[in-house]
């Protein structure tokens, strides 16, 4: 047992929570000065948000990267020290790591030669003051949904959370003080209002606005307004949201005062993010897609994207996480079951949470949009079969959906433990409640493709 999992097992949970967040600004504020501020000099981009995080950060790499700029990356996916050596897996399971290996990763950076940073930046990093000491020029919110309450404990924390992101970019010293947000989300104004610049994009409304919008399996086209003309604008990942993140990666563009054809050229050149829409073809009659959709909004999004691309069945495979926000499971299990045919409902990372638990509150869901248990609703505990079974079933033209993996290669599931420890602070690390087994969701469609 770890200093930090002694101190959860002493402190009460609820003084724990009150506490913590000192703790951890302790922590960083110790760690930016033995590593003498890493991030100092490197001009930072943070994306926050509920979705679309990785993907918009991928976009405004290539972006840079198009005008010319040396540009490190650092997201849910992959790490690229921006030193021409490529990019690299994040196998931390940590979109935003921790205050200590933060440090080392920026000093990596600096030493590769760097000049841009692209940081992902989720909520907990925030709340837990993990890039404090980061010179955030510019921030970027994609949305703001239902996601972490379990963590939070309200939509309202939630969101303040991920406002210190542009709150620290207002108090960086010398730096452009720009914010980058989704006029289209209803908590908009609020993250406007904290930073003396902004700008906006979206579909409805924004200063980045697209029209004459194009929606195809393959990408998406559509025409924005720079300086008074009109650009367009190409993409090679499909689906609505995909569109949304281009324009979050062409307002920071336009911010920093890029050629529009630098940015063009840019959007267009982004191929595939792993786990984001990912095709597996191993020459069959129907699709099989691999996406990290894991809240009721990125299941409403992908499946109105993905619903008018057939006219057979649409069959999805997922699960909802232990140990995070139970509210969402219900809701993700209606969803599907209102919008695919047949649902099959499976393990994510349970964690220490007893994993038929878990399928039951989906099943809840799925079944009360309707859905039958045994006909087009089928819980299968164990992920590799439930894709199997999946793709078994699957006929001619239909689209199969496995959701909430995406790029991960593990799975964390009950340790020897998990019941007797299970209402004691959790610990991710302690095999005594908790084990990691690899996964690799392309890998294990690609095995059951080959043996149809």
């Amino acid at each position: 047992m770890n200093f930090r999992s002694l101190i959860k097992k002493v402190i009460p949970t609820k003084l724990f929570r009150k506490i913590e967040p000192f703790g951890h600004l302790l922590e960083a504020v110790i760690v930016q000065i033995v590593y003498w501020f890493p991030a100092r000099n490197l001009k930072v981009i943070g994306v926050t948000g509920t979705d679309g995080k990785t993907t918009t950060s991928f976009f405004i790499t290539n972006v840079l990267r198009q005008a010319g700029h040396k540009v490190a990356l650092m997201t849910t996916t992959n790490v690229d020290y921006g030193d021409g050596k490529g990019m690299r897996e994040n196998r931390s399971r940590l979109t935003t790591l921790g205050a200590v290996d933060l440090a080392k990763e920026l000093k990596k950076i600096k030493e590769g030669g760097a000049e841009w940073l692209v940081l992902e930046v989720t909520s907990h990093a925030l709340a837990q003051h993990r890039i404090f000491g980061i010179p955030i020029q510019v921030a970027v919110m994609t949305n703001i949904n239902h996601e972490h309450f379990d963590y939070h404990g309200s939509f309202e924390r939630y969101r303040a959370a991920k406002l210190r992101l542009f709150t620290q970019c207002k108090h960086n010293i010398g730096g452009l003080k720009t914010g980058v947000v989704n006029a289209d989300d209803p908590s908009a104004n609020i993250f406007e209002e904290e930073l003396p610049r902004s700008l906006s994009f979206g579909l409805a409304k924004g200063d980045i606005k697209a029209k004459n919008l194009k929606l195809s399996g393959r990408g998406n086209k559509f025409d924005v307004d720079i300086d008074q003309k009109t650009y367009s604008i190409s993409t090679q990942l499909p689906g609505k949201f995909n569109v949304y993140n281009a324009l979050a990666a062409i307002s920071v563009g336009v911010a920093l005062k890029l050629e529009p054809q630098v940015i063009e050229k840019g959007i267009a050149s982004l191929e595939s993010v792993e786990g984001r829409m990912t095709r597996v073809d191993e020459g069959q009659d129907f699709e099989v897609i691999v996406d990290y959709a894991h809240t009721p909004e990125s299941f409403e999004k992908l499946f109105n994207t993905v619903r008018p691309l057939t006219s057979k069945r649409l069959i999805c495979v997922f699960g909802s996480a232990g140990r995070r926000d139970e509210a969402k499971r219900s809701q993700q299990g209606e969803i599907a079951g209102q919008m695919c045919d047949l649902v099959y409902a499976t393990e994510e990372d349970d964690r220490d949470i007893d994993g038929e638990e878990i399928l039951s509150q989906i099943a809840n869901g799925a079944q009360k949009a309707g859905k039958v248990l045994g006909e087009n609703l089928f819980l299968i505990h164990d992920r590799e079969d439930a894709v199997k079974a999946a793709i078994n079933a699957a006929k001619n033209g239909d689209i199969v959906l496995l959701l909430g993996k995406g790029h991960e290669k593990s799975i964390l599931s009950n340790g020897p433990k998990a019941v007797q420890l299970r209402h004691q602070p959790q610990d991710d690390e302690n095999p005594q409640r908790v084990v990691k087994r690899d996964y690799n969701e392309v890998l294990v469609a690609e095995a059951a493709l080959k043996k149809l």
